[in-house]
Formats: C-alpha cells, structure tokens, sequence
C-alpha cells in the first residue's frame, strides 16, 4: 500500500509557490553538529521528495526547510544519505548522555517545513532554529526499519522514555552505506505519480545527481531518478478528499496505478 504524502497537494498548486524566496542558494557543511526530532511516517508513504515506497522500509528522515533547498517538493538534499551521531539532550534536566553513544544512517526522503518562523524546522540563512542549530533531521520512527528502543532513555530517573530532543552530529556519507542500498525498489523516485514534481537520487555524490530546488528551479530539468524496481501502487481504500485529490492529479496528467 502507498499513501500520498502532501508533496502531491504542493505539486497539484505547485505555481503557487514560484516567487517564493529562494532556498537553493543556502548550503551547509559535509559534517557538523544539529538537532534531531522523529516523527510518524507511515510505512510505504511517498514523501516529499518522491522517492519510492519502500524506502520507507529502511530508516529515513525528512530535513529542515533551509537545509532541504525547497518549500515543495524535491529539493538538492533529497537522496543524501547522512551518519547521525546522538550526543546528549536538549530539555532533560538534567542533560541525559547515552552510553554507549548511538549512531544511524538514513536517507533523506522528506521536508521538514518551517512551522510559519518558529520551531526546529525554521532555521533562515541568518537564523538558527529556537535551540541554535541550523539543521533538524527529522527521524521517521516508529518505523518497522529503526526498533521502538532504538532512542535510549532512563525512565527511572526521568519519569518518562520520549526525551523528544536531541543534540546530535553529522556526517555525509555514501547511500551505499544506507541499509537500503542492496534492494532495487527502496532506490530511485516513482514514476507514476506526478513525475515531473519528483527528484530522489540512489546516491548523491557528484552534482550531476542533485536535485534543483523545486520552488525555485527556474525551469531546471531535475535528473532522472525513476526507480527500476517497482512502480508504486495506491490503495484503493482511500478517503474522499484523497480521492479529489487524485482525480485532479489524474486530469492534471498524474498516471497512478491503483
């Protein structure tokens, strides 16, 4: 089963967003330090980047607006796969240090959006976030990729498990080490659901595979990243307002398989 995420409402009024401030032109460092948050992802949901169902098979995440390069759709980070490191806690109180220290490699799927200016998600060019880092990476679990403990906790002290903030490192790596590398269908974007509004690399390792930024691409071509290894398919038990949504994107040239 594949759910469509909201970068199908964002592609459907898509025009909506050019004029908008770009977010290209932003960059930040290979490695470095940021904040990191998790959210629900529903297992085979197609993200804002487009990439395939099963991605959502293996751990990912969505990155905060800046660093993510567009307010809509795919953006130059959808593909990257990063190594993210947890260091401490930012509301504990007192701090809490995993020990061991706990690291994960996940590819980015997804947009974090600004929160209308504030949040961990809203960091501007000569803002950092409500904590002082300049990128979130937004964690999708629970997911049947990443275990339900796979966050440590002392909820003997702390009374509760979720500590929901974390300081954390960074570091870009090769999609090759992603866990999701060796199967065909977790790689690429589809290709039958909007396809022009979709840019989801394997890898993303030469600037020939990175995506534009969609809300500002200026008539940019995005690479071909359609998957191979599967089309994606939409559940047939779906709400009314899906169902508006689709036979708009159906008439706005959409070819979804059902």
């Amino acid at each position: 089963m594949v759910f469509l995420n909201r970068w199908l409402l964002s592609s459907l009024f898509g025009v909506a967003c050019y004029g908008v401030p770009s977010q290209a032109a932003w960059t930040y460092p290979d490695n470095g330090w940021a904040t990191m948050t998790h959210y629900d992802l529903p297992k085979d949901y197609i993200a804002a980047c487009g990439c395939t169902a099963q991605s959502t098979h293996y751990p990912t995440a969505a990155l905060s607006q800046l660093a993510y390069g567009s307010t809509a759709a795919y953006g130059p980070s959808c593909g990257r796969c990063f190594n993210l490191t947890l260091i401490s806690t930012i509301y504990a109180d007192p701090p809490f240090y995993p020990n061991p220290t706990k690291s994960i490699v996940v590819k980015i799927t997804d947009e974090c959006p600004a929160a209308a200016g504030s949040g961990l998600c809203a960091a501007t060019a000569g803002k950092p976030n409500s904590v002082g880092a300049y990128l979130n990476f937004d964690l999708a679990q629970p997911s049947t990729a990443i275990p339900a403990d796979w966050f440590p906790s002392n909820a003997s002290l702390y009374g509760y498990t979720d500590f929901g903030v974390w300081n954390i490192s960074y570091a870009s790596l090769s999609c090759q080490y992603w866990s999701g590398w060796q199967d065909e269908a977790a790689l690429g974007s589809v290709s039958n659901v909007y396809g022009d509004s979709v840019c989801c690399p394997a890898d993303v390792r030469n600037a020939s595979m990175t995506c534009p930024s969609f809300s500002d691409q200026n008539g940019t071509t995005p690479p071909n990243t359609t998957s191979t290894g599967g089309a994606a398919k939409v559940s047939a038990a779906m709400g009314v307002t899906e169902r508006i949504f689709m036979a708009w994107a159906m008439v706005m040239g959409a070819m979804v398989l059902i």
